[in-house]
């Protein structure tokens, strides 16, 4: 027989267990509330620029350049916010986020590629309105509560942007990625933090 664990280790193997427990069941808090703002007003200078694009692939060169603006904003203040709160990107609750906000956002780009290249840039709005939607919802189920309300609420305009007259595209975009990324980045900033 060996010898028998030390009372001090035994205590530090349970306190690792419960610390480790306790991080895969915590949510995800370092969403941006401020870098949903800014993200937000972003869109809405994106929808003027792009609102006086001549063509289509302009419009379209536009609100990707804005998608990359957004992404990295997005990445920065999450960054900033979670070292702020002394909470690791790599934490469990962090992971599934990440984990479960990409695939929509994937499948939305493998689509716009698709959807671009047989000529079907109406649907677009739309869609990306409703994939970004189902990221967000997906993401937020380990982050607080409004995070997948704000899913909801964008998948709700990109369904309602699927069926309405093509010319409303950029207003529908506009008010999606800009006044639903204003008013739900203010809340999660005065509810939650930055």
């Amino acid at each position: 027989m060996g010898q028998p664990v030390a009372m001090h280790e035994h205590a530090m193997d349970n306190l690792r267990y419960i610390r480790e427990t306790m991080e895969r069941a915590g949510a995800f808090t370092a969403v941006p509330g401020w870098g949903g703002v800014w993200m937000g007003l972003t869109a809405l200078a994106a929808a003027v620029i792009a609102s006086r694009q001549s063509s289509f692939d302009a419009w379209f060169v536009t609100w990707m350049a804005e998608a990359a603006v957004a992404l990295s904003i997005g990445a920065i203040t999450m960054s900033r916010k979670a070292s702020s709160a002394k909470q690791s990107l790599a934490s469990a609750p962090a992971r599934k986020f990440a984990l479960s906000f990409a695939p929509p956002l994937l499948a939305g780009g493998v689509l716009t590629v698709v959807l671009y290249r047989h000529g079907l840039g109406s649907a677009l709005p739309g869609l990306w309105l409703l994939l970004y939607g189902a990221g967000v919802v997906t993401g937020g189920a380990f982050s607080v509560r409004i995070v997948p309300v704000m899913g909801s609420c964008f998948m709700l305009w990109g369904a309602l942007a699927l069926l309405v007259p093509v010319s409303w595209g950029t207003m529908i975009l506009a008010l999606g990625f800009g006044g639903i990324h204003v008013v739900f980045g203010y809340l999660i900033a005065r509810r939650y933090g930055g």
